[in-house]
């Protein structure tokens, strides 16, 4: 079978904390043919890379305890997972129904020895009666994961969970049933527990779905029907029937159906939802529009050139869903934490009851105890730590128009110490035009011209596209090229119309420069212009000086990148002249000029060399060699070809002041992941000894386990409030997502399941005052 580009991504269902990650992660790597398999945690998803079938993966999945599929389209696994959490919080909700009940009248008899009717024997079959759904239902998916984990030899929170309620409700039946009235029942503990950490997951589940919404809100950008000329009549037609070639209209307010080009017409486009730049741009003949962003005003007709997955639309959200789905060296070491994390807490649990039971004789007080280390543990926040900030960052990166490869690229881009920027069509606009044409004696400047863009005709170069249009915009009539010879860094040499035309470089040219000429040529470069010679059949025709104007954002980028502490260094293949020049305007003091490809690697090697981690900006073309070696390639496009293969991280507008923004952006993930897996880890050392000591009640265990979870979730969404300041930081505008289109579709994320929280928490204290626990 052959090995497919893209990798296969099967949703996982089952999973409970980190271990369970590298369980399936263990399974998914055993099946032959796989060459990687990763597991996402928050997303509950699987991406493995092989010569491999689905079916074979699903198997090793199910072996392992847990459930897989093929994965769901986008949107659908989004509204999959908005009604897993209602259907989570209905069945936590008829649980409650007798889960209240039972801890009121669990409490009555805690706090003064009440019972229903005066009757101790009914009052403890009423609560076991009540207690006894919430432990079978509520209870059931833990002991459904505990027995796939022992199966697996490799126990997770589940067992943790499963043993600790059990414990507590098995104890306080016997106590029913042999009807033991002077001994205290526990079934509050093994209630409250399954309710605080059922509505505990039930908050994750959505924060989860908040952290990753991007790619859905991604794909909702999308139009759903598109208006096509067919035989000269206009027809309605789903946007999934399109097909490339088709011609489409697009009146005003109308979502651009696919990725084409405008052939008539002319169209101003919202592209915020692509580049983040809160400005319409003008869209005419020729110009390329991606769909899903809106036309505001005009009517164009649009020629479709890429549809489905080969969309920008779906092209950037396969992006984000795959480094959403990567994992970071930070993770991985977390990982292997919590693959010996439960084994541990099971052998400090069982140390607390017998070192109670045997040293002091009170192996009540050390059963209770061993209960809250069981429940207090957590290492589903050591799991959640680093991928739910890695899902809010990435998706916020992309909704700010600069998309990230991969988990791992966050962590290495908060470690840079340079930035090696070119400066065409990176500091510049890219966009350069043909100034003067300066002819030697005998010669013409429109023969000059001529014959210059007739041999740099087809070539890709900026340079050569800014010639070969300066001769289309005065009409001049071209000759196909023929013996082609290209060299990077020097020039182009051709014959045309039997003649042999050299275009380039002062070295690249076959005879020395005139004085006249000359001078010529430095004044022009004096003021940053790049100038090529012309030469024709071995002598010198004329110059030609070609300008192309400085980004309005480059000065305030490279500002911006000096006070976040990095040193900016421009490498380019322009003379010296106008290297210095462009990066005078910009602020740049170290240049490199006159580089060729293979010099620019060797500027990145050598930085490397002196322990600096280096990024490399580029167009992703004639800088790959550079952008490959970096530690961090950036990308520039145009937000019409994403070089997605160009570099680790890919800015859609071509912005260099995205770069700032992209670096500012890893190291606010960054911190909050490390701020999370301080949290996790401070949280376990803190609350397992205090557990042990059996200052903490198995009730409070269970709540503040709860808690830990969704607290190191709500903080990794903390990156959304602060995307404005993050902007803002360094110089950019930013869109909100009420403008840009990404709009908050999430309910509110306490929804109905708060009136459980605010029942309960009276009760924990009341029952805490009547037990002496506070």
């Amino acid at each position: 079978m052959p090995r497919t580009a893209e990798p296969i991504v099967l949703d996982i269902k089952g999973m409970t904390c980190a271990s369970c990650v590298r369980r399936v992660e263990r399974a998914l790597s055993r099946v032959p043919g796989v060459e990687t398999a990763s597991v996402n945690f928050a997303a509950e998803t699987a991406q493995v890379t092989g010569e491999v079938d689905i079916e074979s993966l699903i198997e090793a999945v199910r072996a392992a305890g847990y459930e897989a599929a093929p994965a769901a389209n986008r949107l659908e696994r989004a509204a999959m997972r908005g009604e897993e959490a209602r259907r989570t919080l209905r069945t936590l909700l008829a649980m409650a129904a007798f889960g209240v009940p039972g801890l009121l009248l669990a409490m009555a008899s805690d706090l003064g020895g009440l019972a229903l009717f005066g009757n101790h024997t009914l009052h403890g079959y009423i609560v076991l009666a009540l207690a006894t759904p919430v432990q079978v239902v509520l209870g059931w998916r833990f002991y459904r994961g505990a027995a796939a984990s022992l199966r697996q030899l490799n126990p997770n929170m589940d067992v943790l969970i499963a043993l600790g309620t059990t414990v507590a409700y098995v104890y306080s039946a016997a106590v029913v049933l042999l009807q033991r009235h002077d001994r205290a029942m526990y079934f509050d503990v093994s209630i409250a527990v399954l309710l605080f950490i059922s509505l505990g997951k039930y908050f994750e589940e959505r924060a989860k779905g908040a952290a990753g919404d991007a790619v859905a809100s991604l794909l909702r950008l999308a139009a759903k029907t598109a208006s096509v000329l067919r035989d000269g009549q206009e027809l309605p037609l789903p946007v999934d029937e399109l097909r490339a070639g088709d011609i489409v209209i697009v009146r005003p307010g109308e979502r651009i159906p696919a990725d084409g080009r405008v052939l008539r017409g002319r169209g101003v486009v919202d592209e915020s939802m692509l580049t983040g730049e809160p400005l319409p741009v003008e869209r005419g003949p020729g110009d390329p529009v991606v769909g899903g962003t809106v036309n505001q005003d005009g009517v164009i007709e649009v020629e479709v050139t890429a549809v489905g997955a080969q969309s920008i639309l779906q092209r950037m959200a396969r992006m984000v869903e795959e480094a959403q789905g990567t994992r970071s060296p930070v993770e991985r070491a977390v990982d292997q934490v919590a693959a010996v994390f439960v084994p541990v807490v099971i052998v400090v649990a069982t140390a607390t009851a017998i070192g109670w039971g045997a040293i002091g004789g009170e192996w009540l007080k050390g059963m209770l105890a061993a209960i809250a280390v069981l429940v207090v543990a957590c290492p589903c926040a050591l799991g959640l730590a680093t991928p739910t900030a890695v899902m809010v960052g990435t998706g916020l990166a992309a909704e700010r128009g600069v998309l990230v490869r991969t988990a791992e690229v966050l962590e290495r881009i908060r470690g840079l110490n340079v930035v090696v920027v070119d400066k065409t069509g990176t500091l510049t606009e890219g966009r350069p035009s043909v100034t003067d044409v300066v002819p030697a004696p005998d010669w013409d400047a429109a023969d000059v011209l001529r014959l210059a863009a007739s041999a740099e005709f087809g070539s890709s170069h900026p340079l050569a596209r800014a010639v070969v249009d300066a001769a289309q915009e005065r009409g001049l009539p071209l000759e196909p090229p023929e013996a082609v010879e290209s060299v990077a860094g020097e020039g182009i040499r051709a014959r045309v119309a039997g003649r042999t035309v050299v275009v380039g470089r002062r070295g690249f040219l076959p005879e020395a420069i005139p004085f006249e000429l000359g001078r010529r040529w430095d004044e022009a470069e004096s003021r940053g212009a790049t100038v090529v010679g012309v030469a024709v059949d071995g002598r010198l025709a004329g110059l030609l000086a070609i300008e192309d104007a400085v980004k309005s954002t480059a000065p305030r980028a490279v500002a911006a990148l000096r006070r976040m502490g990095l040193r900016v260094v421009m490498a380019t293949g322009d003379h010296e002249r106008a290297a210095r020049a462009v990066a005078a305007k910009v602020g740049i003091d170290e240049v490199h000029a006159e580089l060729k490809p293979g010099e620019k690697l060797e500027l990145v090697r050598q930085l490397q060399a002196q322990g600096l981690r280096v990024a490399m900006v580029g167009d992703g073309i004639n800088d790959a060699p550079a952008l490959a070696q970096a530690d961090i390639g950036i990308a520039m496009s145009t937000g019409t070809d994403i070089a997605i293969e160009a570099g680790h991280v890919v800015l859609l507008h071509g912005d260099i002041a995205k770069v700032a923004e992209a670096i500012a952006l890893a190291r606010a993930t960054m911190r909050t992941i490390w701020q999370n897996l301080g949290w996790a880890f401070a949280y376990n050392a803190l609350t397992i000894p205090i557990a042990a000591a059996g200052l903490l009640s198995p009730l409070i265990a269970g709540a503040a386990m709860a808690f830990s979870s969704v607290s190191v979730v709500a903080n990794s969404l903390r990156l959304r409030t602060r995307a404005r300041a993050i902007a803002e930081s360094v110089g950019n505008v930013f869109v909100p997502p009420s403008q840009n289109f990404f709009r908050a579709t999430r309910e509110p994320l306490l929804g109905l399941g708060a009136a459980v929280l605010v029942l309960l928490v009276p009760w924990v204290v009341f029952t805490g005052i009547g037990r002496g626990w506070w």
